[in-house]
């Protein structure tokens, strides 16, 4: 398949990384210092067991210079996403897939405002990757899992040839029964986890084993159900209690990427993570006064760290 990758961070270099090695026509889409180290050195991308070089790959920051494609991955932060769409019309054909790979539930709807809902998926990944250096990704021992579905769930023709395609490029893909199902629930982890590990900079094994913040957690995520059944998502009665199994499950020096951005004075995924659960909560009417608590603490350190509040 012929595909597109825009933002080649850790996510977006590694799934990239897998599917050029497996002979697909990929084509980088990024900027700065990692698309020259990408122009001068090619990728590479060290797995557990293994290690793949690609001595030369198609990089380029422009769009408009790549043509149609079979599919585009948006692996930008979650803020970039209404800024960079409008650059992914040109590669765009009568079958073209956008799949979002953000944190959060707002990529969907900002994807099919701008390009079109019949061209976007809902998608989601897991997997542990950091970025060594410009050019150099590196997997931690996480079994990638990539979660990808038709917004209505249907089965079509296009979707069974991209998960072949991922699946032969050793990456296990999962068509769920309802992928904003899905999405809710990884976001009811995600957005919960690292708000309770930013305002309590603590630990995954901290987090669970206190009384206070093993509650704290939960009604965090109980706020999210809540707030995707208002929605119309119709999440399992099971939810919460299977999502706490998953964080019990975690190592105990576990922290989520927002926690780690926020206490490292980094600009982070605030505004798409606490920050969504407050915007969706109000335009619904549904109260979320947990995630309200840890956005509003986290907010003047974000501002700071993005250079819009000194302190």
């Amino acid at each position: 398949m012929r595909i597109a990758f825009l933002g080649i961070g850790a996510l977006g270099g590694y799934f990239a990384g897998r599917l050029a090695k497996a002979g697909n026509d990929v084509v980088f889409i990024a900027r700065g210092a990692t698309l020259e180290a990408l122009r001068k050195k090619g990728l590479r991308v060290e797995l557990p067991a293994a290690t793949i070089a690609l001595p030369q790959v198609n990089a380029t920051a422009d769009p408009a210079s790549v043509g149609q494609v079979d599919a585009v991955f948006v692996a930008t932060k979650a803020e970039q996403v209404p800024d960079v769409a409008p650059s992914i019309r040109s590669m765009i054909g009568p079958e073209t897939m956008i799949v979002p790979f953000q944190n959060g539930v707002e990529a969907y709807d900002q994807l099919a405002a701008a390009l079109g809902p019949e061209h976007v998926l809902g998608g989601l990944c897991h997997v542990i990757a950091m970025v060594v250096e410009p050019g150099v990704i590196r997997q931690g021992g996480l079994n990638a899992l990539i979660t990808i579905g038709e917004w209505n769930n249907a089965r079509t023709s296009r979707l069974s040839r991209l998960v072949e395609c991922l699946t032969a490029a050793g990456l296990e893909t999962r068509v769920p029964e309802n992928i904003q199902v899905a999405l809710w629930e990884k976001f009811e982890f995600i957005a919960s986890f690292g708000g309770v590990g930013a305002v309590t900079r603590a630990p995954a094994g901290v987090i669970r084993r206190v009384p206070e913040t093993r509650s704290l957690l939960q009604r965090a995520m109980n706020e999210i159900v809540g707030l995707a059944l208002a929605a119309g998502i119709p999440m399992p009665d099971e939810s919460v209690a299977n999502t706490m199994k998953f964080v019990d499950s975690l190592p105990p020096d576990g922290t989520a990427s927002m926690q780690r951005d926020l206490m490292a004075g980094r600009p982070s995924e605030l505004e798409a993570q606490s920050g969504a659960v407050v915007r969706l909560g109000r335009a619904r009417k549904f109260p979320t006064a947990v995630h309200e608590f840890i956005y509003n603490a986290m907010l003047p350190g974000e501002r700071r760290a993005r250079g819009k509040l000194s302190f």
